[in-house]
């Protein structure tokens, strides 16, 4: 089993990459990200975040490093989490340039999972964002984001669970002018996403899959290879 597991691995990671005949920003990207939360000693209170490390190839040439965290509540008797939080992101440029530029982002989100039977597991997320992007007026955005988990070999995403991951992200401009006559259009962006976890033990589990985001002037395809991790 374990062998077969590691095949379909290494046989989406591989499809992918085959992709790169793409020109320019099209070129196929990698995203390597490291998901993590905690509850406070048994508590309504708990901490969780993120690291991303995206790529606009397969590795090397920087689109962003998102360092991510926030003080998350689950209030008793409810079927949601709430959290408030911080991110600091350095976008690089496409290409031989090492140019960055820094943004700061302040967060809100609800997460509400929803189970449709033993073998569906979804997740409704809203996100409201604040940032400070530099050389650029103050913005806000709205994101909802869909998880579908469908376990295969057993009915929930505990150790040695193989399964399938799914997610389409939505996001909204909350402001079109951004500065020295720019303007952004109301739609952001779509993320839809395809891929397969594992199950490493009861609290670590990995992904690797394909993610496809389109905006309002192209659309790029995305390797995305995650660790989720409850400590």
């Amino acid at each position: 089993m374990k062998k077969l597991i590691f095949l379909i691995f290494f046989s989406v990671l591989l499809t992918p990459a085959q992709t790169q005949a793409q020109v320019n920003d099209e070129k196929t990207g990698a995203w390597y990200m490291y998901f993590w939360n905690t509850t406070l000693n048994q508590s309504k209170f708990g901490l969780q975040g993120d690291v991303q490390y995206r790529n606009w190839n397969l590795i090397g040439d920087l689109e962003q490093l998102l360092l991510r965290g926030g003080i998350t509540y689950s209030p008793e008797n409810a079927n949601i989490k709430f959290t408030a939080g911080y991110a600091h992101i350095t976008t690089g440029t496409y290409g031989d340039s090492k140019n960055t530029f820094p943004e700061s982002r302040i967060y809100q989100e609800a997460l509400l999972p929803q189970k449709l039977s033993d073998r569906f597991h979804l997740i409704h997320r809203f996100r409201y964002e604040q940032r400070w992007v530099e050389s650029q007026d103050f913005r806000t955005r709205f994101r909802y984001n869909l998880f579908l988990n469908i376990p295969i070999n057993q009915p929930n995403l505990n150790r040695n669970a193989l399964y399938l991951a799914f997610y389409n992200e939505l996001f909204i401009n909350g402001e079109r002018k951004i500065g020295d006559g720019r303007n952004v259009q109301i739609f952001d962006r779509n993320r839809f996403y395809s891929g397969v976890g594992y199950g490493i033990t009861d609290a670590l589990r990995v992904q690797v899959g394909f993610m496809e985001q389109t905006t309002d002037t192209n659309s790029k395809g995305q390797l995305q290879l995650s660790l989720h991790h409850t400590l």
